[in-house]
């Protein structure tokens, strides 16, 4: 593994198109990270409350904090690392792999809660140590018309992983017959199994990316060596991982409000439907009982519906780009979702959980997807992994924000009705839709001025061949 640390120059020739294979191969890896934030999503307030947790919201922060310091910091060290044999990005996906099996093996199997949560902090950071050099792949290999279609395949692949992962659970019960219920303080057999599958598949899913997959050297070896002299020390990299939220580019900015209310509205989901789920339509808060264990294997299966509804709606939302613009197909998108949670106030039936579930799938494809590629054509090629990172700082802020006020609201507002919690989480989410046209896409600029033969903004440097909302 690479161990060396420098920046890459910015890469100035044209990056080639790829085909539908090597998109597939650089995409693949997706799948098993999915499986890894799939069960953490859909069973880690399960298993904290079995251990006896009610803060859950709170435990929750362990998640978004260790993204915050994973994520710029290992996109950072990403950019500036470089071996003939490894690349750039696939070090960190191979590395974090190993520990996100690791810790998604050891989860179910934990005995308290503090134990529970730590794990859920470990895990975590392993999974961020993988997921985030993905995003910045897409931008480092493909041109800007193929960029969406790049993130849209980094979608179906999240998609088709959570839809198996989510299930997990109610299959192994439901097919197999393993119990989904254990003594007090004790992680169902069903929840455990899942787990164990879910470890495997992430570490064989990354690995075929990290065989599968290869990508371009600096362009000049002797730029890099001077800034890998001029940049050097992990603090350094520290110090300017955390300072690139004071120096964004005006499209990122954007996009950073945009992000803070759709993902206050996922994290919403994420932490509550469980509850909400059991108490508002199951009538049980007594996480031993059966009926509850039912309930929450149910939310298994609507997670994985709406990852599936996802999958499929990541491959007609390059489509859709086209027809309108990325703008305007992530605002429809999130409105969708939006209703889609609060509909679940007025449901009553279980089966019709999985209507308000398309709504969110079609959020879910549009937020993997589309900001990132209207964010890619806006970022210097030498600081993609960098500026990806920091652009997680706008998925953590709202987690951090989650888990500090939704349970007062929950609590003290809503009289501990979390389905409360999920309607203004739907409300978020509509609101950060009509907040999405407020953007200015950069590949919709350079796209203006080459038809109009005006003057490009210097703040956007790669020139655009064909209309990249392909």
């Amino acid at each position: 593994m690479a161990t060396n640390v420098a920046a890459a120059p910015s890469i100035s020739r044209e990056k080639p198109r790829l085909s539908f294979w090597q998109i597939w191969n650089m995409s693949f890896g997706f799948l098993g990270i999915q499986f890894g934030f799939a069960l953490q999503n859909a069973n880690v307030s399960r298993i904290f409350e079995t251990l006896g947790g009610t803060e859950i919201a709170l435990y929750w922060l362990a998640a978004p904090l260790t993204g915050m310091l994973v994520q710029p910091i290992i996109g950072y060290m990403s950019d500036r690392t470089w071996s003939v044999k490894w690349g750039r990005r696939r070090p960190f996906f191979l590395v974090g792999a190993i520990l996100a099996s690791f810790s998604l093996l050891t989860m179910p199997n934990v005995s308290a809660l503090w134990m529970a949560v730590g794990m859920l902090w470990i895990m975590d950071s392993s999974i961020n140590i993988s997921m985030e050099p993905f995003r910045a792949l897409v931008g480092d290999l493909l041109p800007s018309e193929q960029r969406t279609t790049g993130f849209a395949a980094q979608t179906f692949f999240i998609g088709v992983g959570a839809v198996v992962a989510s299930s997990l659970p109610w299959m192994f019960t439901n097919w197999f017959g393993i119990a989904n219920t254990a003594p007090a303080g004790q992680i169902p057999p069903s929840v455990k199994y899942a787990f164990y599958i879910g470890g495997v598949i992430f570490f064989l899913a990354v690995l075929w990316t990290v065989m599968n997959t290869k990508e371009y050297p600096p362009e000049n070896m002797a730029e890099f060596e001077e800034e890998k002299r001029r940049t050097a020390g992990f603090w350094n990299g520290i110090r300017e991982s955390f300072s690139g939220i004071f120096h964004m580019p005006k499209t990122m900015a954007q996009l950073a409000i945009v992000q803070f209310f759709s993902w206050l509205a996922l994290f919403s989901m994420w932490i509550y439907t469980t509850p909400a789920v059991t108490s508002h339509i199951y009538h049980t808060t007594d996480a031993t009982s059966k009926i509850y264990n039912e309930g929450a294997d149910w939310v298994g299966i609507c997670f994985a519906v709406y990852n599936g509804v996802s999958a499929i709606a990541a491959l007609l939302l390059p489509a859709i780009a086209r027809a309108t613009s990325r703008r305007v197909t992530h605002m429809l998108c999130l409105i969708a979702g939006g209703l889609g949670l609060i509909s679940i106030y007025f449901i009553q039936d279980p089966k019709m959980l999985l209507l308000s579930m398309v709504g969110v799938g079609i959020a879910w494809a549009s937020i993997l997807s589309v900001p990132y590629a209207m964010l890619a054509g806006a970022l210097p090629a030498n600081k993609m992994g960098y500026y990806m990172g920091v652009f997680n700082f706008f998925i953590v802020i709202p987690q951090v924000v989650a888990g500090l006020i939704l349970g007062f609201f929950t609590k003290s507002v809503f009289g501990g009705e979390s389905v409360y919690t999920l309607v203004l989480g739907g409300v978020s989410m509509v609101i950060s839709g009509l907040l999405t046209l407020r953007v200015q896409d950069a590949d919709d600029i350079r796209l203006t001025a080459s038809s109009t033969d005006a003057p490009v903004s210097p703040a956007y440097d790669a020139p655009a061949q064909t209309d990249p909302r392909v």
